[in-house]
């Protein structure tokens, strides 16, 4: 006692605590106010307690206090992990010189260990760790383009010295401006602080394009200096510039160089044998070596051999003849010189880059980007660059094409991002405006008795708050709990009348129950009881699988009473009548004739059916009941006779057939159905009555035509005079059976009845015999087994039937193709539709061969088309309509539903061909159904 005594004050604190999730009514309520209680950031160990508590009691709920107490253990986890990351990002910026690739590898590993980098230390060092890469970056591009404008000043004073030495002196100033500018910014880069972590051969490329640059100015300005002194006197020696030169000549009054007499250079001094000797044994020594390491692939010693191999050209070149130099120059092609393979290959990856992000606004009309995937894709492109500039040399010309074309494709973006935050500001007024529209609404209705239509209510304000737009994490978590205080409010008053009417439905389960335990059933209790039930449900409406519960165990006792007493009766009725035995066997043999595929044997079978039906007896004989024994009906006649019998009020006179124990005690009402829908839990007494056998009754002989006469004195009244016939011998409508109180009971002006004017024995219509005498009452298992034989036997008969008509048409095809007569089928193979006139006409038109013109059997065809009411090839739909309109024209003449048979006998008379004969085909198929 004391133990659970503390139990059920531990669970009570906590329903206390979680704010009444353990004594909530149902899953979504239990699951609601968690989730309001996890708001509030309770400590892990209570959380804890009550998971432990809640997880046997109901898992969804429970799910997510799992999922809150895994977040907080991943959460501790990944403090250990940021911190570890945070000292590696620490050593890497500390390090005065900073390798990129290590930087990118730092982010790249955390986010594989799962290390929180988008919240703090991690989000710090990774926009550190980021800035100091953009810097590198940027100062590697800075040292490349100064690289470049070296290279164009010295080509401005090699255009310069091309020029005239007035046009060199005029821009000397602007030049020696220009190479100090230059100077100066190379020494910036050279201090600054990420100077050092750049890659080993920017520092070399850097101060050769500054040597080369001094060297070609100071030349340029001692060949101007020299050349303007020159000008001032006529005996300073000339500049070593041609173009200057010349133009000092002419002045002088002389000619210039390349007009001047050439003078024979001098020969060539002879070299040494033995020097050519040594210098070509150097030169192939070192050229075998790069072959052998070309041949074997490896990079590393081709690399080694060919800078080998340019030393000791470059030493002995001018001793080497002409056919090794060219063997030289073949194995370092060859070999691929690593700076200038990569240099060739990121250019043909940034080209790529270039014509993809250009392309991106040239899409085919309806295939243009959307914003979002226009951002991932410039995200990609833009990796891709950075993955390039690393394998190779940069190329600016091309990085400035690409990043103007990512700039005009980022405006799509842009517009993307500006209607996303505009929607989101719209989608957040609307969760808003329904917000206060619910609270508005549920002051309204306060006091509200229509639960169905606030059920309905609350549904739809629900589906609204759910199909209100997308908004961000941040603008949610802050609507959400004005949405969950707002509907909770508004739904509270349904909850209550839902658990009420839950307190009222258990009431009515145990009296169910109590019913039910009574031995003898009470059938008024029982529809008094469901129509509570039903009139609850319709005026409180319960969760779809709530509801389902509780009717179930609302009709469980009930169902086991209604079972007890079909049990008893079931035992009554075990015993099966002499007429349902001969029933269900001639419902077996009917069986039996359908599976041999005979139509006569079908049809006798479904013959002595019907005579078993009607009580006869079937005669015991040795070999069988032989086919022509009964009369043969047509198919489904006996069920027709049968149900049409069984439907039909016992006619005047006849005795009424013998009624069910439960119909002389007095049958009660049938149960009435739930208003869920749900399958009634009780059947009626009437409906057992007519599943319970009926006892053997002898078959009667064909009853006398009774006529029913007047046994009264009256004055005037002739005793016997016959009385008109009723409804159903004659009469007109409102006419009763026995001929009483209907308006053509009295005579009309001619002095006899209405109801005679149609002679003796007619019906409504006036051609309605007689209705025959139906046989004993069937048992629901002898009812359903003829039924259902009945059914499969007119089946069988409409597919043998199929089967005959189509070999039929396929004779008769056959026959027109082999121009044979003897092979067209019979009137009996063709069916009704075909008189022996007709098929007399096709034989002759078989017999006497190809006669038909062409024309004659084209329009044959289209008319018999036209009866049959089939389709035409496209290619004879003109030739169609003409016909339609030469018919119109001629109202004399017969349809071609009329002549169908002479048309198809002149297309036998014509030749055949395949085209034709599927026309015949399709047309013939449906007119010899007809």
């Amino acid at each position: 006692m004391t133990s659970t005594s503390t139990k059920s004050h531990d669970l009570q604190s906590l329903d206390t605590m979680t704010g009444g999730a353990f004594t909530a009514p149902t899953s979504g309520e239990r699951a609601q106010r968690i989730r309001e209680w996890l708001a509030g950031n309770p400590a892990p160990e209570q959380m804890q307690e009550v998971f432990k508590e809640l997880s046997g009691r109901d898992k969804g709920a429970a799910r997510l206090l799992r999922e809150k107490l895994d977040e907080l253990k991943r959460a501790r986890g990944q403090e250990a992990i940021a911190a570890e990351w945070a000292q590696k990002a620490e050593a890497l910026i500390a390090q005065p010189k900073l390798n990129i690739a290590d930087a990118l590898a730092w982010q790249r590993d955390a986010a594989k260990a799962g290390a929180p980098l988008s919240r703090e230390p991690l989000a710090s060092f990774k926009a550190r760790l980021a800035e100091r890469v953009k810097g590198i970056e940027d100062l590697q591009h800075r040292a490349q383009v100064h690289r470049e404008a070296a290279v164009l000043l010295a080509q401005r004073f090699e255009v310069l010295s091309t020029k005239g030495w007035r046009d060199a002196q005029a821009a000397e100033e602007a030049l020696r401006a220009d190479v100090a500018h230059w100077q100066q910014q190379a020494a910036e880069i050279a201090a600054d602080a990420n100077w050092n972590s750049l890659d080993a051969k920017f520092a070399p490329q850097l101060e050769t394009s500054k040597s080369q640059l001094l060297v070609v100015s100071e030349a340029f300005h001692q060949a101007l200096a020299q050349t303007v002194a020159a000008a001032a006197d006529a005996q300073a020696p000339l500049p070593p510039v041609p173009v200057w030169a010349d133009e000092l000549r002419v002045a002088r009054g002389g000619t210039p160089e390349a007009a001047a007499p050439a003078v024979q250079k001098p020969a060539a001094p002879k070299v040494d044998p033995e020097k050519r000797a040594a210098a070509q044994a150097a030169v192939q020594a070192a050229l075998a070596k790069l072959e052998q390491e070309t041949a074997e692939g490896h990079g590393k010693g081709s690399a080694g051999a060919a800078t080998a191999l340019r030393a000791v050209l470059k030493e002995h070149g001018r001793l080497v003849d002409s056919a090794l130099e060219a063997r030289v120059h073949a194995a370092l092609i060859a070999a691929g010189e690593l700076e200038g393979w990569q240099r060739w290959s990121a250019d043909k990856v940034r080209e790529e880059l270039v014509a993809k992000a250009e392309g991106l606004l040239k899409r085919p009309e309806g295939q243009a980007l959307g914003g979002r995937k226009m951002q991932e894709t410039l995200r990609s492109l833009r990796e891709q660059w950075k993955q390039a500039d690393q394998g190779g040399v940069p190329n600016h010309a091309m990085w400035k094409r690409f990043d103007e074309a990512c700039n005009e494709a980022h405006k799509v973006v842009e517009a993307w991002l500006e209607k996303v935050r505009a929607d989101a500001a719209e989608h957040r007024a609307q969760r808003l405006a329904l917000i206060e529209e619910v609270k508005a609404w549920a002051e309204a209705q306060a006091g509200s008795t229509d639960l169905k239509a606030y059920n309905r209510a609350l549904h739809q304000f629900a589906d609204r708050w759910r199909d209100a737009g997308h908004v961000g994490e941040k603008v949610f978590a802050e609507l959400l709990p004005q949405w969950t205080s707002a509907f909770g409010a508004a739904r509270a008053p349904f909850e209550a009348a839902q658990k009420a009417s839950i307190e009222r439905r258990q009431a009515m389960i145990a009296e169910a129950a109590e019913l039910g335990a009574v031995p003898t059933l009470r059938i008024d209790a029982v529809k008094a009881l469901q129509q509570r039930w039903q009139a609850e449900a319709q005026t409180v409406p319960l969760d779809r699988r709530q509801e389902q519960k509780l009717w179930d165990a609302f009709r469980a006792p009930i169902d086991e009473a209604f079972n007890r007493k079909s049990a008893e009766r079931e035992k009554a009725a075990a015993a099966m009548s002499e007429h349902d035995r001969h029933v269900l066997e001639a419902s077996k043999a009917l069986d039996a004739a359908n599976a041999t595929g005979d139509a006569q044997k079908i049809r006798g079978a479904m013959a002595r059916l019907d005579a078993a039906l009607r009580g006869e007896v079937p005669k015991p004989s040795a070999d069988g009941p032989s086919v022509g024994a009964t009369e043969v009906v047509a198919p489904g006649q006996a069920a027709a006779e049968f149900s049409e019998s069984a439907q039909q009020e016992p006619a005047p006179g006849d005795a009424p057939p013998p009624a069910a124990p439960a119909e002389a005690a007095g049958a009660t009402p049938d149960l009435v159905a739930p208003a869920d829908g749900a399958d009634p839990s009780a059947r009626s007494d009437a409906a057992e009555a007519e599943a319970a056998p009926a006892p053997v009754a002898p078959p009667k002989p064909a009853p006398k035509p009774v006529i029913a006469v007047r046994g009264d004195d009256r004055p005037g009244n002739k005793k016997m005079e016959a009385v008109p016939a009723g409804r159903g011998a004659g009469g007109r409508f409102g006419d009763r059976r026995d001929g009483r109180g209907g308006p053509s009971s009295r005579p009309n002006d001619r002095g006899a009845s209405r109801g005679g004017d149609r002679g003796p024995g007619a019906g409504r219509f006036g051609d309605r015999p007689p209705r025959e005498e139906r046989g004993p009452r069937l048992s629901d298992v002898a009812f359903r087994a003829q039924r259902e034989a009945l059914e499969r036997a007119e089946q069988a008969l409409r597919k043998l039937a199929a089967q005959a008509h189509g070999e039929a048409l396929t004779q008769v095809l056959g026959a027109w193709e082999q121009r044979d007569a003897s092979k067209l089928p019979s009137i009996q193979e063709l069916g009704r539709a075909v008189t022996p006139a007709v098929r007399g006409k096709w034989s002759q038109a078989l017999a006497a061969g190809p006669s038909a013109k062409a024309e004659e059997a084209a329009e044959a065809l289209l008319r018999l088309e036209m009866a049959a009411e089939v389709p035409t090839p496209a290619e004879q739909l003109d030739a169609r309509r003409a016909l339609q309109l030469k018919l119109l024209t001629r109202r004399g003449d017969p349809a071609p539903a009329q002549t169908w048979g002479q048309d198809a006998g002149t297309v036998l008379a014509a030749p055949h061909d395949a085209t034709s004969a599927r026309r015949l085909q399709s047309a013939l198929k449906a007119l010899l159904r007809k």
